[in-house]
C-alpha cells in the first residue's frame, strides 16, 4: 500500500545518461543566471522530486550533502544557511553560519536504485555571512581561479584522475576495524583473474553502471593489481567538474558497495604485502581550444609549457607533498617495493618516478602526477596542482652534475614540517586555511605511533579522516 502511494522520480538508466549529459553541455553553454531561471523552473514544474541534495567538500576532502525540500530550497535560494562549526577545518563556533550557493551548471540526475528515487543533486559553494566566498572551501577556490585564468589568459585546465580502491567483506569495516581485527578480502584474484559473476566483479558492473548514467563516461573498469581492488577509468573533464566526478566516483562505490553488504574503501595502503591504492591524476592545459603540452619536436612529445610546469612541481614535491598524502596511512604507500612514487623526479617510463610522461599526441598529450593518495582532497589537489605549475619557481638544472634521487618524505610528520616551513604553501592556502589544515593533520598524526613499523595500526584506520566520526574520534 505504502509504494502504490508514492510517486517519485525513477529515470531508466539509458535516458539518465543521456538527461546527465545534456546537462552538462548545457551547463557550459550557459550563464549562471540562465541556469537558475531553467532549473528553477523545472524544480517547481516537476511534482516527483522530494528533495533537493546539495554537496560541499570541507579542507580535508570529506564529502557532506544536506537534502532540502524543494519547496523550502526555492523559497529559501538567497538564504541557504549551515552551521559550519560542525564540520571538521570550517569555522570556529563563535562565527558558525556559513551560507550555500548552487552551483545550477553541476546538476546530475541520479540513479534511483542507488541513490532512492525522488531526488537531483548539485554542488555548492560555501559562503560567508556576506557572501563573500569562503577561504577553506577550495571547490570554490578552484572554481575562482580557473574563471580567472579563462578570462585573463584564456587558459582551461583539464584532469582524468585514475582512482583505486579495495572492496572489502562487511558494512561499515572501516569503522568496525579494531573489533574486527582488520579487513578481509572479497576476492583473491587480481587483474586479469577475477572471473565474471565474481563479487568484485559484480561490483564494478553495478558502480560503473551508476557513473555512466551520471555522465562519467568511462572507458575502462576492471579489477586491479592486488586483490579486492578496483579502478574504473573516465574520461577528460574541465577540473572542478573531474573533482566533482571523484567525489561522486567515491560516493557511487561506497553506496553501491554497501548494498551488497560490503565497503569501498579509499585507504592508501589498506593491506601489507600488496599494491596500495592511488589517484594518479591526468593534467594537461589547453589555450584556443588547443593543447599546450603538446609539441612533437619537444622531450617525450611536451612544449616547454608543459616542462616549465614539470619543473615547477618537482622544485616544490617535497613541500606540497602532505597535499597529495594527507593522512597517516598514506606514507605507507610510498614504498619503493611496489611501483611507488615516491622518486622526486619525471620519466616517460620509469613508474617509480612522482610524474610520468605518458605516450600521447595533439589531443591526450598530458602529464601524470601519481603520488596523489586517493583520500586526498581533490579540489586541493587540482588548485595546488595549477598555483604551483604556473606560479612556483622552476627547478633549475644543473647540465655538468648527475642527477641526485631526491625522494618525497616518507611519513606524515616529515611532510607536516615541510609544509609547515613552506611560503609557497602559505601563498597557495593563505594563513587561516594553512593553519587549519595543519592542526587537522597534526591531530590526527599524533593519535598514530610516530614510527609506521611493518603492520598497520588500527589508529590509522579509525582516526583516519574519511573514516573517523564522533564516536570513534572520542575514543581515543
Amino acid at each position: 500500500m505504502e509504494t502504490k502511494l508514492k510517486d517519485f522520480l525513477e529515470i531508466p538508466y539509458d535516458k539518465l545518461e543521456e538527461l546527465n549529459l545534456k546537462a552538462k553541455e548545457h551547463g557550459e553553454s550557459k550563464s549562471h543566471s540562465q541556469l537558475e531561471k531553467e532549473y528553477t523552473a523545472y524544480l517547481r514544474k516537476e511534482k516527483r522530486i522530494k528533495a533537493v541534495t546539495l554537496c560541499f567538500t570541507d579542507i580535508e576532502g570529506r564529502l557532506h550533502m544536506l537534502d532540502y525540500d524543494k519547496k523550502f530550497l526555492l523559497d529559501s535560494l538567497s538564504n541557504l544557511t549551515f552551521d559550519g562549526s560542525s564540520i571538521r577545518g570550517f569555522t570556529p563556533q563563535h562565527e558558525s553560519d556559513l551560507r550555500l550557493e548552487v552551483d545550477w551548471a553541476s546538476i546530475r540526475y541520479m540513479p534511483s536504485d542507488v541513490f532512492g528515487p525522488g531526488k537531483v543533486i548539485f554542488f555548492a559553494s560555501v559562503m560567508n555571512r556576506d557572501r563573500t566566498p569562503y577561504i577553506s572551501d577550495f571547490r570554490g577556490r578552484l572554481k575562482g581561479y580557473t574563471a580567472e585564468l579563462k578570462k585573463k589568459e584564456g587558459l582551461t585546465a583539464y584532469a582524468a584522475p585514475e582512482i583505486e580502491g579495495f572492496v572489502v567483506d562487511g558494512a561499515n569495516a572501516e569503522q568496525k576495524y579494531r573489533e574486527n581485527g582488520g579487513f578481509t578480502f572479497i576476492s583473491s584474484g587480481g587483474y586479469f583473474h577475477s572471473l565474471p559473476l565474481d563479487p568484485l566483479r559484480v561490483f564494478i558492473d553495478r558502480a560503473a553502471e551508476a557513473q555512466r548514467a551520471m555522465g562519467f563516461k568511462n572507458e575502462k573498469d576492471h579489477p586491479e593489481v592486488a586483490p579486492s581492488q578496483f579502478e574504473m577509468n573516465f574520461s577528460y573533464a574541465e577540473v572542478v567538474r573531474a573533482a566533482d566526478n571523484v567525489q561522486l566516483y567515491k560516493l557511487i562505490a561506497r553506496q553501491v558497495a554497501r548494498n551488497m553488504g560490503l565497503t569501498a574503501s579509499f585507504l592508501p595502503k589498506p593491506f601489507i604485502g600488496i599494491n596500495g591504492s592511488g589517484m594518479h591524476t591526468n593534467f594537461s592545459l589547453a589555450k584556443g581550444g588547443k593543447n599546450i603540452f603538446y609539441d612533437p619536436k619537444g622531450a617525450d612529445g611536451l612544449s616547454k609549457a608543459a616542462w616549465d610546469f614539470i619543473l615547477r612541481m618537482l622544485n616544490h614535491a617535497s613541500e606540497t607533498c602532505l597535499v597529495f598524502n594527507s593522512s597517516v596511512n598514506a606514507y605507507r604507500r610510498l614504498d619503493p617495493h611496489f611501483e611507488a612514487p615516491n622518486q622526486i623526479k619525471v620519466s616517460a617510463i620509469d613508474r617509480g618516478s612522482m610524474i610520468r610522461i605518458p605516450v600521447g599526441n595533439e589531443r591526450t598529450a598530458r602529464i601524470e602526477m601519481r603520488s596523489v593518495a586517493p583520500d586526498a582532497n581533490p579540489y586541493l589537489v587540482l588548485f595546488t596542482m595549477l598555483k604551483v605549475g604556473l606560479e612556483g619557481k622552476k627547478l633549475e638544472k644543473d647540465e655538468g652534475k648527475r642527477d641526485r634521487v631526491r625522494f618525497l618524505p616518507d611519513n606524515i610528520y616529515d611532510a607536516i614540517a615541510l609544509f609547515k616551513a613552506s611560503k609557497l604553501t602559505t601563498d597557495v592556502f593563505g594563513e587561516e586555511s594553512k593553519e587549519k589544515y595543519i592542526k587537522y593533520k597534526e591531530l590526527s598524526a599524533e593519535r598514530c605511533p610516530k614510527a609506521l613499523g611493518a603492520t598497520i595500526k588500527d589508529a590509522e584506520i579509525i582516526y583516519h579522516h574519511d573514516v573517523t566520526n564522533q564516536l570513534l574520534w572520542s575514543s581515543f
